[in-house]
């Protein structure tokens, strides 16, 4: 079942595109917003302009149980 056929049948490349996007955006508002995240960002020299691909997930700090207590 297709509940939006706008982004549920956008072209590959597209599809990619929407999903950098979002994903940028949401490190930028955590960079932003959160200072755990930002000083964990800092630590590594991650800035959310760096994240130009899905794969530049990988680029952002692992978070752990023990980091959120």
């Amino acid at each position: 079942m297709i509940l939006d056929t706008d982004q549920e049948t956008l072209p590959r490349e597209e599809l990619r595109e929407l999903q950098v996007r979002r994903l940028r955006a949401t490190v930028e508002r955590c960079y932003q917003t959160v200072k755990y995240y930002r000083d964990a960002m800092d630590e590594l020299g991650v800035r959310p302009s760096h994240i130009q691909s899905v794969a530049d997930v990988r680029l952002l700090p692992f978070t752990k149980k023990e980091n959120l207590r």
